[in-house]
């Protein structure tokens, strides 16, 4: 899935150099023809449409229709909707977490503004030109439901009268023994915050100090090597203190030390080790100071595979937990994500402590960089879904106003979420939120603050 990824971003870029190519000789044909004051007025247009409807990272066609099984005792309930009008009041099976298939089809404005459901108090929001079958998240909602209260109606488009609803029943995993893996400082905090923060047995393992992209912190006066290590050390230690927010113990943060981006360089050579390639560091024990218990990796310091999974297995072994927190094997295209769940699972398998369930997440897609859609507060329709994934149930729970600004304070704790946005986002937002409509909350700048303080938090459950 990473390999697809990147086959997605080269047919992104190779349109844009092909389109850029012909605007420049149409633009000098208009200037050659017409006057240059024309042609300077088309690039402005053409430059503000863009930045307008024509910036995100949609590798799909609106149109394409995601493609999602669940399992086989998930049987799907039929429902016609009629827009506006409340849904007929029926009962439903056990189950918490309430996933509703419809097939949306855009107004002509929803090409221009993005097209969105009300779904009683909330909404969930799609891409613009929608047109093809989507997954509504009605968690939440299984009252309004049954009481024949719950209204649907489209905003820039309009619902199909068939519907499916899938009724998916879970136990409350923050009642269990929780373990995040959180490949960076931060996906604990975007992923789980609302899980974590209630379970009064969770641990929270970072795996890398993200060290990365630390260009901002040679403003200090620091050379790049230099600005690479104090953000490892920012990061490693937000690691630590960020989940003392939501309610976690010190003695249950965990920071390993490994590098950024070069996960996936140590599974395909298990014994070699493979220090920063921006901080020169080569020694993980530097960021492992406050960790509450000795690692195997401590006896040496080297950044290798077989150090990782080792230290995993001391982890589970200890902390006992009876689910994982760990980003989806499939739907999250990071590097580190793909590579961080591959050494959890490596390390199930020899350690002597085997949790129950797993929970997956997904921070980044490969196709969509803005899901979830819409506004911050509002719900989380399923991901695209263009290709079909495995058959997972769902857990979708809610989380109340309170505990999602105890989130954004969470992310707000995050170095690496903080400061402000380059000049260009900022004039993108601007052009954006005047042109298309969109908004923006005011806890953050940064796109995760409208990403990842939602009404409900998602994960596909793996039985183990």
């Amino acid at each position: 899935m990473a390999e697809r990824k990147q086959v997605l971003l080269r047919a992104h870029r190779r349109r844009k150099r092909v389109g850029l190519l012909v605007f420049v000789v149409v633009t000098i044909a208009v200037g050659a023809l017409v006057s240059p004051w024309a042609a300077l007025a088309m690039v402005i247009l053409c430059w503000l449409c863009h930045e307008a409807w024509f910036a995100d990272h949609l590798f799909y066609s609106p149109a394409d229709d995601y493609q999602y099984a669940f399992p086989a005792d998930v049987q799907p309930l039929p429902l016609n909707l009629h827009e506006g009008l409340p849904i007929a009041s029926m009962r439903l099976p056990p189950g918490e977490t309430l996933i509703l298939e419809v097939k949306l089809h855009g107004h002509l404005l929803g090409w221009l503004l993005d097209p969105w459901v009300q779904i009683g108090d909330d909404r969930q929001d799609f891409e613009r030109g929608v047109r093809g079958v989507r997954y509504l998240n009605l968690s939440g909602q299984r009252e309004a439901l049954e009481g024949g209260t719950l209204r649907l109606k489209g905003k820039h488009c309009h619902l199909a009268g068939a519907a499916r609803l899938f009724v998916m029943g879970n136990p409350d995993f923050a009642n269990h023994r929780l373990m995040v893996v959180a490949p960076h400082a931060d996906d604990a905090e975007l992923s789980a915050f609302g899980q974590y923060q209630r379970c009064a047995e969770a641990s929270i393992v970072t795996l890398t100090q993200g060290e990365v992209e630390a260009e901002a912190y040679q403003a200090f006066g620091l050379s790049p090597q230099q600005a690479a290590q104090l953000k490892g050390r920012l990061r490693s230690w937000d690691s630590l203190a960020a989940p003392l927010w939501g309610g976690v113990k010190q003695t249950h943060c965990v920071q390993l030390g490994y590098y950024c981006l070069q996960l996936p360089r140590m599974a395909a050579a298990p014994a070699d080790a493979f220090g920063s390639t921006v901080s020169g560091e080569t020694d993980v024990r530097s960021v492992r100071k406050c960790n509450p218990l000795a690692l195997p990796a401590d006896r040496d310091g080297q950044p290798t595979w077989t150090n990782l999974v080792a230290d995993l297995v001391a982890l589970m072994e200890h902390f006992r937990p009876e689910v994982l927190i760990t980003p989806h094997p499939e739907l999250d295209p990071h590097p580190d994500h793909v590579a961080g769940t591959k050494a959890l699972f490596e390390a199930m398998s020899t350690s002597t402590w085997k949790p129950s369930y797993a929970l997956y997440y997904a921070n980044h897609l490969h196709d969509n960089d803005r899901w979830p859609m819409g506004p911050a507060g509002s719900g989380i329709a399923l991901p695209p879904g263009i290709e079909p994934l495995a058959a997972y149930p769902l857990w979708s729970p809610v989380l109340p106003a309170a505990i999602q600004l105890d989130k954004a304070m969470a992310l707000g704790m995050q170095h690496d979420l903080a400061g402000p946005l380059p000049w260009k986002r900022q004039v993108r937002r601007l052009i954006q939120r005047l042109l298309a409509g969109r908004r923006w909350p005011r806890t953050g700048e940064n796109e995760f603050f409208r990403k990842s303080v939602r009404r409900h938090e998602l994960f596909w459950v793996h039985r183990l």
